[in-house]
């Protein structure tokens, strides 16, 4: 009811301030409408200026300590892209020693890596402010730090196998456990950069959407296991 009242209130002093400004001669006409033109030009300049302001934002990587980043609205986009990118693949999703196929998880990679470098392409820089690194610095970060080290080793090694042994598993790859190890721990530290995206996107509870990617496992941490539960027993 109050909310009635108020829209037909408001309704009638349109109406009201319309039939003055007919009544007034051309020279008063052209200053409402100056005035108004100014109103209008006042509120859409302030909302552009909200919604290109840059917002400080700390985010803390791993391999990269903590970093203050400065985001607007096209950033947070791009942060958000990326964020989806990487917790959809195996990027972060863990592959168990028995399950999947690495050639599958390498071009899974492969195709992160060369989506994040289209959407760089396909969107504007961020503003570049001197206490702050933007969202264009942490996805080439992960490429160029993460997935570019990691395809350009095992890519060619795993291709060499496939040509070699076409009617092979490639369980017989003799680098098949090597590659898988080393791919937890890429898979650990893009864990960390996904966060990073998800904070600069303002995603909430960002953990419980990416999982839980298990740590690469330490050398002879099997038999110190198979021993302590030895000695428990």
């Amino acid at each position: 009811m109050l909310r009635l009242i108020a829209a037909s209130a408001a309704g009638a002093m349109a109406g009201l301030a319309l039939f003055s400004l007919t009544q007034v001669n051309s020279r008063s006409l052209f200053a409402v409408t100056g005035a108004v033109a100014a109103v209008v030009a006042l509120l859409a300049s302030e909302w552009y200026r909200r919604s290109a302001r840059l917002t400080e934002v700390k985010v803390t990587i791993p391999q990269l300590s903590e970093l203050t980043f400065a985001v607007n609205n096209d950033s947070r986009q791009v942060a958000w892209h990326m964020f989806v990118e990487t917790v959809t693949r195996v990027s972060t999703q863990p592959l168990a020693d028995d399950e999947g196929v690495v050639r599958e998880a390498l071009t899974s990679m492969y195709g992160l890596f060369a989506t994040t470098r289209e959407t760089l392409k396909a969107t504007r820089p961020s503003p570049v402010v001197p206490s702050g690194q933007t969202v264009e610095y942490l996805a080439i970060t992960m490429l160029n730090r993460e997935l570019r080290p990691f395809l350009s080793k095992w890519h060619p090694r795993l291709s060499e196998f496939e040509a070699a042994h076409r009617d092979s598993p490639e369980s017989e790859w003799t680098d098949n456990t090597a590659c898988r190890a080393e791919l937890q721990r890429v898979q650990q530290h893009i864990h960390g950069y996904a966060v990073g995206f998800a904070r600069l996107a303002g995603v909430r509870e960002a953990e419980v959407l990416i999982g839980h990617v298990p740590g690469p496992r330490a050398e002879g941490g099997d038999r110190e296991r198979d021993a302590g539960s030895a000695a428990r027993r």
